[in-house]
């Protein structure tokens, strides 16, 4: 059986913790940040575990991570 493809965009974006958890991080990050504000940008900052239904796509899109 051939090895299976990583989704690029996927492995730039998610990690997976030692108990197989997947990190995603939040978003309204990018830009116009100046008009938000300082507190809402510092709780931005953290990352998130994604919900069960997307991390069985995620786990899916990168097998060796």
């Amino acid at each position: 059986m051939p090895k299976q493809k990583t989704h690029s965009a996927s492995k730039k974006r998610f990690k997976v913790t030692g108990t197989g958890k997947v990190l995603r991080s939040q978003s309204f990050r990018r830009h116009i940040l100046s008009k938000r504000p300082t507190k809402r940008m510092r709780h931005l900052r953290k990352s998130l575990v994604a919900s069960p239904q997307n991390t069985k796509i995620i786990r899916s899109m990168i097998p060796y991570k």
